[in-house]
């Protein structure tokens, strides 16, 4: 398996925050629905999956259910999709380099919430509600058992563990730029994924889903929604782009910036400083 270093990961990844904001208009819906469709594929896997266990069985259901789920991101990331968790990291990034403006930020993240909504919820009515692979029997306990958990908290709780969940996912995204093959990229994205999963860190779009397919069954308000909806969202941003962007704008750019600095004053502003700076940060 190739890879790129830490460092060169960086750079790859502002190239792919500029690209994602210069997308047309129905490129970005087009792919958001997809990604918000793969996620909530993934976590109706998990639910069918999980809710057949046994009494024995069901201490092994979180880890059983964390396995299978990150199909999602891997069809994303692989296939083609824009998720939101994963552009709260790239294209923050971006913008901390000076390549983009907050407005292409912000239009970005709007359109990308609101096209994997729409994905989300297309599952989750119509292969959950209509065809009923989350309204009947053990499937239905299980849907509305982990609505029920995501909404009966305080603000601050889902707050914390969106930022948890995306400083993994935001970490699974990362680590499938730095792969050059196929391979590299699903075991990247593997073990970060199936970890926040397993521990049962809040996603915004996997809450999506989920969520809905339970008020779609009759249970819950989508007032109750709205109220989880933001605080996750919140902590998943600054899971994304301050755990991880941030952490390594700091780490990688912030320091070649130094270094520029540095140089121009030792060397002066000669061609030979220009150069001499360019083979530093470069090597």
């Amino acid at each position: 398996m190739s890879f790129y270093k830490p460092e060169e990961i960086t750079d790859v990844t502002i190239q792919y925050g500029i690209k994602k904001t210069t997308y047309p208009l129905l490129k970005t819906a087009i792919l958001g629905f997809l990604a918000g469709a793969f996620i909530a594929m993934g976590y109706l896997l998990y639910i069918r999956v999980t809710a057949p266990l046994s009494e024995e069985l069901a201490g092994l259901g979180p880890l059983l259910g964390a396995s299978v789920f990150p199909i999602g991101l891997i069809l994303t990331l692989l296939a083609g999709g824009e998720l939101l968790t994963g552009n709260m990291m790239a294209v923050p990034l971006a913008r901390m380099t000076n390549k983009i403006s907050t407005r292409d930020l912000l239009i970005n993240w709007t359109l990308v919430t609101i096209s994997n909504f729409i994905g989300a919820i297309f599952i989750a009515y119509l292969f959950g509600h209509v065809v009923g692979l989350t309204e009947v029997g053990i499937y239905l306990e299980k849907t509305v058992e982990i609505a029920h958990h995501k909404l009966s908290t305080t603000f601050l709780q889902p707050f914390i563990s969106g930022i948890g969940c995306n400083w993994l996912v935001a970490a699974a995204v990362w680590l499938s730029y730095g792969a050059n093959d196929m391979i590299g990229k699903i075991v990247g994205i593997w073990f970060p994924t199936m970890t926040f999963v397993a521990i049962g860190f809040q996603h915004v779009v996997a809450n999506m889903f989920v969520i809905p397919a339970a008020i779609f069954a009759g249970h819950f308000a989508w007032t109750e929604y709205l109220a989880n909806f933001v605080p996750v969202f919140l902590g998943n941003a600054v899971g994304g782009s301050i755990f991880i962007s941030m952490a390594y704008w700091l780490a990688y750019k912030k320091s070649d910036i130094k270094l520029k600095k540095k140089t121009e004053v030792r060397d002066g502003n000669s061609d030979h400083g220009i150069v001499l700076h360019f083979q530093r940060v470069n090597k």
